[in-house]
């Protein structure tokens, strides 16, 4: 297996890290994720504006070659050295500031690493067994800009998502220092009441997810659902018809329990066909 490192295709036993990586030392990196089908990146154009506000968020210095496209031809070439052009891939997308310096950075000009893992289906499936999740309220997500972008900076998803295997749950509910619910460990969420959706908004300190942003274009367009973009209680957890967690590489998935109260999966199932219906469609 090759990655990229620095725009080089090496193999996975010779590339090198070194010890004094700004990511490794001091967290001062992010990354992406993406869905690759058949070569085609799905909401390339989404991930790579998400990247590039982040990269402007973090005050790193973009690389004039970072446009779109060359990022897309680097990451196809990977795909092919990798021998995955025909297959679903999942691909990260790895920056970090260079080297140099301690908290304060000598410059912040950036390096880069993109790899692959080759994934099971080839669009969103629905997987409909039992997921129940759990409220981890060791510690918070803290609200505003910063939260919102995938950084390395993840000790709180790390801890809750430890919480949930030891508890033997398979996820856990993150909240803010206002005690509001924001997504999961790996994920938005979005909370159904009757024809009422809501998802937390962005100034809460969610992450701001690619596919939680196509499902909102798709309820926008709803006219059996009305969309809200509001904070969430945990006692609106109880009262919900339905919860499901979306995210670039699973896409939709429902929880089926949240301590007494078991859901439906009735719009997950709705959405899962629409997102891979615009997935086609970039394919095509």
């Amino acid at each position: 297996m090759n990655v990229f490192v620095n725009g080089e295709i090496q193999s996975i036993e010779n590339s090198k890290l070194s010890l004094n990586n700004r990511g490794y030392n001091y967290g001062d990196g992010l990354f992406e994720t993406l869905r690759v089908i058949n070569s085609k990146i799905m909401f390339w154009e989404a991930h790579y504006f998400r990247l590039m506000s982040s990269m402007r968020i973090l005050r790193m210095k973009i690389p004039m070659n970072f446009s779109p496209e060359y990022l897309e031809e680097k990451i196809v070439e990977l795909i092919k050295a990798n021998h995955l052009e025909k297959a679903s891939v999942r691909v990260k997308i790895n920056i970090h500031r260079n080297e140099g310096g301690y908290y304060t950075p000598e410059d912040s000009s950036v390096g880069y690493i993109i790899s692959t893992k080759a994934l099971e289906n080839a669009f969103f499936t629905l997987d409909d067994k039992d997921y129940e999740v759990e409220l981890f309220k060791d510690h918070y997500v803290l609200s505003g800009m910063l939260s919102t972008i995938k950084s390395n900076n993840k000790l709180v998803n790390i801890l809750a998502g430890i919480y949930a295997k030891e508890n033997d749950f398979d996820n856990c509910f993150l909240i803010n220092e206002n005690k509001s619910v924001l997504e999961v460990t790996n994920g938005n969420i979005f909370v159904r009441k009757g024809e009422v959706v809501k998802t937390a908004p962005l100034s809460d300190g969610c992450l701001n997810g690619i596919i939680r942003k196509q499902v909102i274009e798709i309820l926008e367009k709803s006219e059996d659902y009305t969309l809200k973009e509001e904070s969430i209680s945990p006692f609106e957890l109880q009262k919900a018809d339905e919860i499901f967690i979306t995210n670039a590489i699973q896409g939709v998935q429902p929880i089926t329990k949240y301590r007494k109260k078991s859901y439906t999966s009735e719009l997950a199932k709705n959405l899962i066909g629409k997102l891979n219906a615009k997935a086609r469609l970039i394919e095509a």
